[in-house]
């Protein structure tokens, strides 16, 4: 499989996720798949099996590592570097967009508002969770990220 393939083989297994936060938030399979430790836990798999490549067989850049800011942009001069980051991502975004869908369910937000705020978190992952605070600010008159 090419570096291509597994970039995109990656991105499409959230895409599952992300449709049953936004269309079917409220299942017992948006629950049992989204909001358990399931899609932390396989892509947390593939993270680590990238980091070790990188780290322990070689598939790294050279000079990559965090010491500086030149070490860290060297980690993205190879393709499992980039794997490893956007494994990252994709794992804490949408982490972050099944707190959002837990969160507003328990403040019984209308959804239409909150689609939003999920669809912020799947492309720009911060901006959604400030868009959630907004709304629940706005709907709530409440700032607090304890659940």
């Amino acid at each position: 499989m090419s570096w291509s393939q597994a970039y995109l083989l990656l991105n499409a297994s959230v895409l599952p996720a992300w449709a049953l936060l936004i269309f079917l938030p409220k299942s017992k399979l948006t629950a049992g798949l989204v909001h358990s430790v399931l899609y932390p836990s396989l892509l947390g798999s593939v993270y680590l099996a990238c980091l070790v490549a990188g780290i322990a067989f070689g598939q790294s850049a050279e000079g990559a590592g965090f010491s500086s800011i030149e070490s860290v942009m060297a980690i993205f001069d190879h393709p499992n570097g980039v794997m490893i980051g956007w494994t990252h991502y994709l794992v804490f975004d949408l982490f972050v967009g099944a707190w959002i869908g837990r969160e507003a369910t328990r403040e019984k937000l209308p959804h239409l508002a909150v689609v939003p705020c999920l669809l912020g978190a799947f492309m720009f992952g911060p901006v959604g969770l400030l868009l959630f605070v907004l709304l629940r600010f706005m709907l709530r008159k409440k700032v607090s990220l304890a659940e």
